[in-house]
């Protein structure tokens, strides 16, 4: 597989806005989408294989820390390594833009991503009781710090 990993931008919407309904019970609105792109500390990429594209993360860069969220691969394409790639590229443009630590929040349930994770370095710090629905469920709160 050759994965290319990109910025966001505008084209994307649609076919990402396609994969965020099929895989989160809240996905974002088209505005939601398009807000990404408003801001210089918004940091968002997708993964595209054979130029459809099969992932998308980001995060915020909120006073030297990485909030990354909307981690997403089409379910065709996991267990390829994809979220991974997007991951490491997303945290090394974090480094460069001066981000020290990074925390997102992964449902408790989701042992892939968990591991995914903890391969790059992130550790558990906590727990948010009942931060999903859709099912209900805990949040663990992960953080990488350098």
């Amino acid at each position: 597989m050759e994965l290319l990993i990109r910025p966001f931008c505008a084209e994307d919407i649609e076919e990402v806005s396609a994969l965020d309904e099929k895989i989160f019970t809240r996905p974002w609105s088209r505005s939601d989408y398009e807000k990404l792109l408003t801001k210089d500390y918004y940091l968002y990429l997708v993964a595209l294989e054979n130029g459809r594209i099969v992932g998308f993360c980001g995060m915020i860069n909120v006073c030297g820390e990485g909030d990354i969220d909307r981690v997403m691969v089409d379910e065709k394409y996991r267990n390829q390594s994809i979220a991974n790639q997007m991951l490491t590229h997303l945290l090394k443009l974090g480094d460069l833009a001066g981000i020290e630590a990074y925390t997102l929040e992964v449902r408790a349930g989701n042992a892939a991503a968990i591991h995914v994770y903890e391969k790059l370095g992130f550790v558990s710090e906590g727990i948010r009781p009942g931060f999903y629905d859709r099912p209900v469920e805990d949040a663990v709160i992960m953080w990488r710090r350098q």
